[in-house]
């Protein structure tokens, strides 16, 4: 491929195509803090707080996104996620930019060296060598506190298994830094009981609340405990990653003997699995009911598709895609069953399947309650779905069937320390959409009014939604 002309691509109007939508993002948009309430990030990492080494580290490595993009490209998995050094890993990363055109690679790596680096030349094999010096000089004076607080991320809400500590977080909190850093409860292998980790990480589970699981009780009471614990340390959000709800009829005795079952060593069927994960998954959101904390389901991937890469690499490796599972039955039927009981938690559900956001946003609708506006989120465009296209068809589908002037915003689901430009995005975008409705005469040309609700989309609703401890 011939080189990309160098001239500056990303400009202080940016996908801002009108006056109305230049307004709207510089003088409201652009100087809202961040509150980034869902990723991946590192705790080990932001509470060392040592400068970062090697663009290398905090760009590419753990970043499945690049390496599909790579892949795709025909990189040789070495330099990838293999053997082969930081900069020969980088120069590939080079090389496979220039034939991202179109995708968001090729938008958020330019966002990236341009907010992070000042850099305003295309990345691409000629320009590879300059880049990669650059972006290592400036990394050696920055520490993750420092790259943080440089784009304004009041919050971050990382990930958090059950039975972590969280002795990270509390470095973090006696640090005092700009950027607060809170856990998310997210037991996800608590519901795995068919896996075949299950009874190792129960065993791991144990050891954190210095008790033995020998049944369903003792299950929700080790839970409980962690609940606690982990509210007494800021998380205020619990988080699933899964196919679909598990909502199947139940007893807890069924469930207890499906667990007592799976402790005696035994394989349990499909359906006692689902049976077990749908008791379990009830209890839990009435736990987090009790402590009013905000719960997050993520639905619709088709995991780990590449079973040789996953011996290879294990789990999170770029082999997911999106999967075509059904959702509203689920939905409606665990979501209704805890509304009748007062115990349903402020919700969001984020979609990966486009062909379901209307399925989304329509479910989100049905369980508001007084004195709780935008209680059920349809929550932001995700993974496969964080683009341009699937940005703008979340908000015309949010406007469409809700309330866009309740949403709560953009995250990051990144394990990178520097895609906070995400939200930059994503605010370039929502300005743009608003103001074009404006110049078609959908909506009144009223900036202030219109500004007012940019602000709160971006900032405003997250802070008075999650209510996070000052």
């Amino acid at each position: 491929m011939n080189r990309i002309n160098s001239k500056l691509f990303i400009t202080d109007n940016f996908l801002l195509n009108s006056r109305e939508a230049e307004v709207l993002y510089h003088e409201y948009a652009t100087a809202m803090p961040i509150i980034d309430y869902h990723n991946h990030l590192s705790p080990k990492q932001i509470a060392a707080d040592l400068p970062i080494e090697n663009i290398t580290d905090v760009w590419l490595n753990g970043d499945h996104y690049k390496w599909r993009a790579m892949r795709a490209n025909g990189i040789d998995e070495k330099y990838i996620t293999g053997a082969g050094s930081k900069e020969e890993k980088f120069n590939n990363w080079a090389e496979t930019v220039p034939h991202t055109l179109r995708n968001p690679l090729f938008h958020w790596t330019q966002l990236e060296l341009k907010r992070y680096f000042n850099i305003d030349t295309i990345l691409q094999p000629n320009s590879a060598a300059t880049i990669y010096k650059q972006a290592n000089a400036t990394l050696a004076s920055k520490k993750p506190s420092q790259l943080l607080e440089q784009m304004q991320v009041e919050v971050i809400c990382t990930t958090d298994d059950p039975a972590d500590h969280l002795e990270y977080h509390k470095t973090i909190a006696e640090k005092n830094i700009y950027t607060k850093v809170l856990p998310t409860f997210r037991p996800d292998a608590i519901l795995s009981i068919e896996r075949e980790g299950f009874l190792n990480y129960l065993r791991k589970l144990e050891t954190s609340v210095a008790g033995s699981i020998e049944n369903l009780d003792d299950l929700f009471k080790a839970l409980e405990q962690r609940i606690e614990y982990f509210n007494q340390h800021g998380c205020r959000l619990s988080d699933y990653g899964m196919a679909q709800i598990f909502a199947c009829n139940f007893t807890e005795k069924e469930a207890d003997d499906i667990l007592k079952k799976r402790l005696s060593g035994q394989d349990v069927s499909v359906d006692e699995a689902n049976l077990y994960a749908s008791c379990v998954l009830y209890k839990l959101c009435k736990m987090y009911h009790a402590k009013g904390w905000v719960q997050q389901f993520h639905l619709g991937a088709l995991r780990n598709n590449n079973s040789r890469l996953l011996r290879q690499i294990g789990a999170d490796s770029g082999c997911d895609s999106i999967g075509d599972y059904s959702q509203a039955e689920s939905m409606s039927k665990l979501f209704n069953r805890l509304d009748a009981e007062n115990s349903l938690s402020k919700t969001i559900t984020y979609n990966v399947n486009p062909s379901h956001n209307e399925v989304f946003a329509t479910m989100m609708g049905n369980y508001s309650q007084e004195g709780i506006p935008g209680k059920m989120q349809y929550g932001s465009g995700w993974w496969f779905l964080d683009q341009k296209d699937g940005m703008e068809k979340q908000l015309n589908t949010l406007s469409n069937m809700g309330l866009l002037s309740r949403f709560v915003g953009m995250l990051t689901d990144s394990r990178s320390l520097l895609s906070f430009p995400r939200h930059e995005y994503f605010r370039r975008i929502l300005c743009n959409l608003i103001a074009e409705d404006i110049n078609k005469g959908l909506l009144p040309n009223d900036m202030d009014f219109l500004g007012s609700m940019i602000q709160n989309i971006c900032y405003n609703n997250a802070v008075e939604y999650f209510n996070f401890e000052k």
